[in-house]
């Protein structure tokens, strides 16, 4: 069982920056999949579907969604266990609950973010 813990979501005014945080927790196996899987960010909006936003493989190759392009930057820090979600000039349709994935199926909590306008 690989456990994510997401963080680092909140308010932040149009144009903002935010970083979001997906730490893997729990035993030695969880981590050592955290760090050989790609790793997702996904968000939800309310009424809206799953998106995929984000992903970095195990060797740092990163893809993105045409609507965050140039603004989000996905790393990972494979020492730490954690990969991060460094977004700048959000808008107001930024707003969902950020997801973190990896491996079979294994997804963490969501941490919230909000724009205001």
């Amino acid at each position: 069982q690989v456990q994510l813990v997401e963080s680092g979501g909140g308010l932040v005014q149009a144009g903002g920056s935010l970083r979001l945080s997906c730490a893997a927790s729990g035993s030695i196996s969880s981590r050592a999949i955290f760090s050989i899987n790609t790793v997702d960010w996904y968000r939800q909006a309310p009424g809206k579907q799953r998106e995929l936003v984000a992903s970095i493989t195990r060797g740092g190759l990163t893809n993105y969604a045409d609507s965050v392009k140039g603004r989000f930057t996905i790393s990972r820090d494979n020492a730490r266990v954690t990969v991060y979600l460094q977004m700048s000039s959000l808008k107001p349709e930024d707003t969902a609950v950020y997801y973190c994935h990896t491996g079979r199926d294994y997804w963490g909590q969501g941490t919230l973010v909000t724009v205001s306008s």
